[in-house]
């Protein structure tokens, strides 16, 4: 593991110039470990931490290893009392998690009001299209800012979320906003037929 991290490089479709159709057929082909089946007996601690801004750690190092970090977080669950694991078919093993354990830093729309659909990119390069089976939320936090949080995949009573950066949360709070001086009504965003409020 290399002793400082480097940004993660997108290797999938660019958002900025893929149509939704491309992304959502990237979204329909990706493979993932059937971690919800597997029920290994817990071995211990992992030894690694998922920071607030996306950053993964092992034994207080950051990973500088993007395609380590992605493999990693294909095998993350999240348990019943709230925790998070790695796990395999024969082993599972605690890891820390500050915030949420992925972090969406560039979204793309297509379509309008209730025909639109909002894809996201994860800093580990995964897509994920908000609708009603990726719900978007938006909480505040204790300064009075929004803590917008994006469902990745899992139940919905442990899901893995993503934290949607600042930047990627102002762009679409723009377009809600200017919407909501068009129309009217409470402000947020529609995508995959579900309406998003922008308040919690």
């Amino acid at each position: 593991m290399g002793s400082t991290a480097e940004p993660i490089r997108p290797p999938g479709p660019d958002l900025a110039h893929a149509s939704l159709a491309e992304i959502a057929r990237a979204v329909a082909e990706r493979r993932l470990p059937p971690v919800e089946s597997w029920n290994p007996t817990h071995c211990g601690d992992s030894d690694m931490r998922i920071a607030a801004d996306g950053t993964w750690y092992y034994r207080g190092t950051p990973i500088g290893r993007p395609a380590l970090v992605r493999l990693f977080s294909t095998i993350l669950r999240r348990e019943a009392d709230g925790s998070f694991v790695l796990v395999t078919p024969v082993e599972k093993l605690t890891i820390a998690v500050d915030d949420a354990p992925f972090l969406a830093v560039e979204a793309t729309c297509e379509g309008a009001g209730s025909a639109r659909r909002i894809a996201f990119r994860l800093l580990t390069d995964e897509l994920v299209i908000a609708g009603p089976d990726n719900l978007l939320r938006v909480e505040t936090a204790q300064d009075g800012t929004p803590r917008p949080y994006l469902h990745v995949r899992g139940p919905l009573d442990r899901p893995l979320e993503a934290l949607v950066n600042r930047a990627t949360f102002y762009q679409l709070a723009d377009l809600a906003l200017n919407e909501q001086e068009r129309f009217g009504g409470p402000p947020g965003l529609w995508s995959g037929g579900s309406f998003f409020a922008f308040s919690d």
